[in-house]
Formats: structure tokens, sequence, C-alpha cells
């Protein structure tokens, strides 16, 4: 029912009690018109009198006489009044009911409650309208505690992931000092490490500065039309000198001048992240698979890597931002769990999806973007 209905139908009820009460006070006053002028009030007021003041008869009439008779007809009415006043006071308190509930209801909501509001029948709508409210207020205060979580997690996984190359640029600088005969081949080798951490560390600082450069929620995509096989072999090209480090290659299938309309920086940043995720989660001496195709309108690149399975209850949690696999937690790889967050959210914005599959060691990355 919209609302439009639901408040037609209870302006309905309200005219209907209306009606109601009207008839009521009606009926109180011809009754009361019925006692005074028709009825045997009198004979009681008399009888009253006698018993009240020891009057006989008489007497009782003559006070009846000089008192109510002639002030019956302000008796009457102030009867009538009386009657009416009791009658729409109790009409009113039923709609001082509906406002308390509602007063009530309002409290419940900032508090620590974990039962929906119930109200009336009467007003079922609001009730419904309510408890969205309320859910929506329980969702956002998790929401904020998810985020106070985050923030502490992001302080604990920077200490984490720069001690780790720090202390090896220091250790094998102290090395390097302390050791005055140490031979060329030696210092060539250390510096090489050193130099190999440091630029660790500046990835990982970089990939920090990501949260405060990279303001998801302000995103202003520009579109243009992009040549997405020359991307994607552009992409391979730059990655061979890292995936030599691991022995790697990477096989690329896609048709000749795919075209598609999006941001192509936002949308190169996206492959360089699954393929760098894909180097990382990669064993050795293995291959991983860029495969492109197009489906429904829609284009369809897949991502696929030779390494150890992803469990079935991690592959959602992977695109949550600081969120790393525990393998890539215990080692130098990785980084700060940023990467596919970003990924994911470039791709929504693009109106499409993004999602993992992984079994019997193959991990798999699937992107689906409308072909505008």
């Amino acid at each position: 029912m919209d609302d439009r209905n639901y408040f037609r139908q209870f302006k309905s009820k309200i005219m209907l009690q209306t009606i109601f009460m009207i008839l009521i006070s009606v009926l109180s006053v011809y009754l009361l018109y019925a006692l005074f002028l028709k009825g045997n009030f009198a004979n009681w007021m008399v009888e009253i009198f006698q018993h009240i003041f020891n009057l006989d008869y008489s007497n009782a009439v003559y006070f009846y006489d000089r008192t109510i008779r002639n002030y019956q007809e302000l008796i009457f009415v102030i009867a009538m009044i009386f009657v009416f006043f009791l009658i729409f006071r109790m009409y009113i308190n039923s709609f001082i009911h509906y406002f308390m509930e509602i007063n009530n209801s309002v409290d419940l909501l900032v508090k620590e409650n974990i039962d929906d509001i119930s109200l009336s029948p009467e007003l079922l709508v609001i009730e419904k309208k309510m408890n969205t409210i309320k859910h929506t207020i329980e969702k956002q205060k998790m929401d904020v505690q998810l985020a106070e979580q985050n923030k502490n997690d992001l302080i604990v996984y920077l200490a984490h992931d720069l001690k780790t190359p720090l202390a090896s640029v220091i250790g094998y600088l102290n090395l390097l000092y302390d050791e005055e005969q140490i031979s060329p081949e030696l210092r060539k080798k250390y510096l090489g490490i050193t130099l190999n951490k440091a630029e660790r560390l500046e990835d990982l600082i970089n990939e920090f500065f990501e949260i405060a450069r990279f303001n998801l929620s302000n995103i202003t995509l520009q579109y243009s039309r992009i040549n997405l096989t020359r991307l994607l072999e552009q992409l391979v090209y730059e990655f061979n000198p890292i995936l030599k480090e691991k022995n790697l290659s990477c096989t690329l299938n896609v048709k000749n001048d795919m075209m598609l309309t999006c941001d192509a920086d936002k949308i190169q940043r996206v492959f360089d992240n699954l393929l760098r995720n894909a180097y990382f989660y990669s064993f050795n001496n293995s291959n991983i698979t860029i495969t492109s195709f197009e489906s429904n309108g829609k284009l369809i690149i897949k991502f696929i890597n030779h390494g150890y399975t992803i469990p079935k209850e991690k592959l959602n949690q992977i695109f949550e931002q600081f969120y790393r696999l525990d393998s890539a937690r215990s080692s130098d790889n990785g980084g700060a769990g940023l990467g596919l967050a970003i990924s994911k959210k470039i791709v929504e914005l693009h109106h499409g999806t993004i999602c993992a599959k992984s079994e019997n060691e193959w991990i798999e990355f699937e992107v689906i973007l409308p072909n505008i």
C-alpha cells in the first residue's frame, strides 16, 4: 500500500469516528432531554430532598420548585455541555494515543534496542518507515565502527609492513658501515639488497598515500574511446621485466583492435592491479593468461594464474580495503591491500562487475564492462 492510499484510509477512519462521536452526543442530549422533561426526574429530586433535608412531601415539592425547576433550562444546558465534554475528551484521547505511540517510537530510534518498533495497525505505514530509519541508523553505526576498525588495522598494517624492509635497510647499511674491509662483490650485493628494500618501502608508502589521494567517493570519470587490445599489450610489455624475476610468462588472448569506451587511466589502473596481483600469487615458472572477448554487448576480461587456491570464504574479502591473504601478510609480497578494493570501485563506477574464482590451484579474476 502506498502512502497516499494509506492516508486516505486513515482519513476515512477519522471521519467515521467523528460521525460516531456526533451521533453519541446527539443521543446523549436526547436522553438528557427525556430525563429532564419527560421522565420522573422531578419525583426523584423530591424524594432526594425529603431524605437529605428531612422535609415532608409538600415542603420538598416547594423546595424543588424554588431551586431546580426555576433553573431547569440552565441545568439542562450545563449537563449537555458536561456530557459533550466527556465524549469529546474520550475522542481526543484516541488521537493522543497515536501521538504518544509515535513519540515513544522516536525515542526508541536513538536507543540501543534490537527489537523493531511496533505501532497500532492504523499506523502500519509509519511503523514500516520508522523501522527502515532504525535499520538505517543501526547500519550507519556499524559502518562507523567498521571504519574505526579499518583505521586501527591500517596503523597495525603500516607498522608491520614498514618494519620488515626498514629493518633490512638499517641492517645492511650497518654492515656496510662497520665492515671497512668488505669486498667489492659483497658491497655490491649488500647495496643491491638495500636498494631493493628501499624501493619496497617506497612502494608501500605510495600505496598508503592512496587512501588520501584516491578519494573514491569523489571520482569523476573522463570517458574516451580506447583500443583495449593495445592497452593490454602495453601492460604486458611493461610487466615483462617484473615477471622474469619469478620466471613467469604472460599469454594474451585478445582480438585485434577491440574497442572500449571508458576512463582510460582508471581502467589501466584496474588491469595493472590485477596483473600485479597475479604476479604476487603465482607459482614460479608458471604462466599468466589474459583473455578478453565480447558477449551480449559487454566486454569480459579475465586474468588467470596458477597459484595456491583461495578459500571460498575469502574470495569476497579480498576486495575489502586493507585485506590481504595470510600468505601475503607473512611475506614481502603484496601491498597494503588497497589495489583490489580500488579496482572494484573503479569497475563499479563504470557500471561493471568484478569477481574472483579459485579452485584446484587456479585463480581467476573476471571483469565485465558495458561496451557503450
